[in-house]
């Protein structure tokens, strides 16, 4: 199984359509850690990850809110903003561990703010810019991620 996976995604088309992708080799509750700078497209493939899973409508950014939920059919999808959270144990308060349950996927953006806190991640996605198109790399971290890779 593989272990670490790179691709190019020329525009936040393929973006969506990676995220798409990404979700239909989610076969069980995973979660992945997003990294990369503002704007690298986090959301956007949180977006394609979420509306692969059956989700019509918007899917925004939960930068204030740290938490964005997607009741969908066969899953709930938490997609987590960690951009403003002030200290770790903050996650704590609003009950984090309920979050990752057997029937949820979890996106975590900028993860390191809730070190030590949030759970290990099955998947560490990172999103660079390269000229005018994104690198997306993952990185399984667990026997969970070789698999969702596999099917990538």
């Amino acid at each position: 199984m593989i272990d670490l996976l790179t691709r190019k995604l020329v525009d936040a088309e393929q973006t969506v359509a990676f995220g798409s992708e990404l979700s239909a080799a989610c076969k069980e509750p995973v979660c992945i850690y997003l990294h990369g700078e503002l704007g690298a497209g986090k959301t956007t493939l949180t977006r394609g990850f979420i509306q692969g899973l059956g989700h019509v409508g918007n899917v925004k950014s939960p930068t204030y809110t740290l938490v964005e939920p997607y009741e969908l059919a066969d899953w709930q999808v938490y997609h987590f903003d960690l951009y403003r959270l002030g200290d770790p144990e903050e996650l704590e308060f609003m009950g984090i561990r309920d979050y990752f349950s057997d029937k949820s996927h979890c996106l975590v953006e900028w993860p390191e703010r809730g070190e030590g806190v949030l759970p290990n991640s099955d998947i560490d996605l990172t999103l660079t810019y390269v000229d005018q198109e994104r690198l997306v790399e993952l990185k399984a971290n667990s026997e969970l991620g070789k698999r969702v890779l596999a099917l990538l």
